[in-house]
């Protein structure tokens, strides 16, 4: 059985995917707009060393297969189709048919992935210097990169789109502003931003709204670059990001905190320890506003050790279900005051996220590497769908620490500028 063969047998004749590979073998129509090229057995190799996504994501980061087309177009045609919708017999067969060799070898993973080893060496999940590590694998890739992937924002979370064909940048602007007015940031008011990435959120809070904010991030270059647009944009007196864990923040007393892409990489266990940590950072009457990635059901496992994305994206990542996310803050004594999933607008963001990124491909391959570039594509194409599918979510959840009268220092309704 050729390796085209096999491609059909999982696909089927009519997925409109051409297929062709090493040992001269061809499926699917020709001039098809999407195509798979498995270049060289070591592709194989990856899939009989780890069958499914990790060894398919192996394989095409290390550019032994090429995707030719829309990459979201081809997950999402793809999405659902597996070699465990084969029929025990014909997997003997497919197996029997390509002989020992591929199956045998043993290839070493790409150099983009993150080795299992190399975190258990800095601690136990989550420890402080193993999540320097993790966020350091991802976010300190290259400035220059992201700015081209990101855009002039320079904000690596969910957009809100006030229109169908809003900008990129409008999005942002509408996300931080919505965050703001969530908060009800006033001229003088003090906000910590943990997890701050480029300094967005308190660009935004002081430039907009007069508000002292602080900023921290694990990652070294982004606390630098985000410094140097503070500086740039005049606002040094207003808004500081300093490189630093959020759990060594020692100042109390904020009127408001957000945390706008950081709980993803808290971890279950350690759930209680952080909403508790930035309760006890706000003034009685205060507000949280914490916006993040979700699980759709408390059902689903809250990562994926064997995965592409916990390998190659976020390194011990972890989502949970924003049920669980409330209850673990109405625990600590948090009011919740509103919630909502912006799970579509996380989808749209990505998909500006991929045009960008497929704008700049060869200033990116040249900067990052093929191996970065591409893991990048197949990370956000893959999402688009995850949303798009509700696989995954994004939530804001608005709460507030009542003062000890339990008054929650909220308007009645909260007025027409945000739902």
């Amino acid at each position: 059985m050729s390796l085209a063969q096999i491609f059909e047998k999982v696909v089927g004749t009519d997925a409109g995917v051409a297929f062709s590979a090493y040992d001269g073998s061809k499926a699917g129509p020709d001039g098809a707009d999407l195509k798979i090229e498995v270049k060289t057995p070591i592709a194989v190799a990856y899939l009989a060393q780890a069958p499914g996504e990790l060894g398919l994501a192996r394989a095409y980061v290390s550019g032994h297969i090429d995707l030719r087309g829309d990459m979201y177009t081809l997950l999402d045609r793809m999405w659902s189709l597996t070699l465990n919708d084969m029929p025990a017999r014909e997997k003997i067969a497919a197996v029997r048919s390509l002989g020992m060799k591929p199956l045998l070898m043993r290839v070493p993973p790409p150099k983009q992935e993150m080795r299992k080893s190399m975190l258990a060496r800095l601690g136990s999940r989550h420890a402080k210097k193993r999540d320097a590590e993790a966020i350091h694998h991802h976010y300190d890739v290259s400035n220059r990169f992201y700015e081209w992937v990101l855009g002039p924002s320079m904000a690596y979370t969910c957009a809100v789109f006030p229109e169908e064909d809003s900008s990129l940048e409008e999005a942002q602007f509408t996300k931080f502003d919505l965050v703001a007015k969530k908060l009800d940031l006033q001229p003088g008011m003090r906000l910590l931003d943990v997890g701050c990435g480029w300094g967005g959120m308190v660009m935004h809070a002081a430039k907009h709204y007069g508000v002292k904010g602080v900023g921290v991030t694990l990652s070294r270059q982004q606390a630098e670059w985000a410094q140097k647009a503070i500086a740039e944009a005049g606002l040094g007196e207003l808004a500081e990001v300093r490189h630093m864990d959020y759990r060594d923040v020692a100042e109390t007393g904020f009127d408001r905190v957000s945390s706008i892409g950081l709980t993803e990489h808290i971890g279950k266990d350690n759930l209680p320890f952080y909403f508790k940590f930035l309760y006890d950072r706000l003034k009685p009457g205060g507000r949280l506003l914490n916006h993040c990635i979700t699980r759709p059901t408390g059902v689903e496992k809250s990562i994926n050790k064997g995965g592409f994305i916990n390998r190659y994206v976020f390194p011990d990542g972890e989502l949970e279900s924003v049920g669980h996310l409330i209850r673990q803050m109405e625990d600590i004594g948090y009011e919740i005051r509103h919630e909502e999933n912006l799970r579509e607008h996380y989808a749209k963001t990505l998909q500006k996220w991929c045009a960008n990124l497929d704008e700049h491909w060869d200033e990116a391959v040249a900067e990052v590497g093929a191996g970065t570039a591409r893991v990048w594509r197949l990370y956000m194409a893959g999402s688009v769908v995850g949303f798009e599918r509700n696989k995954v979510q994004l939530h804001q959840i608005l709460a507030t620490k009542l003062d000890r009268d339990g008054v929650a220092h909220v308007p009645l309704r909260p007025g027409r500028n945000w739902p």
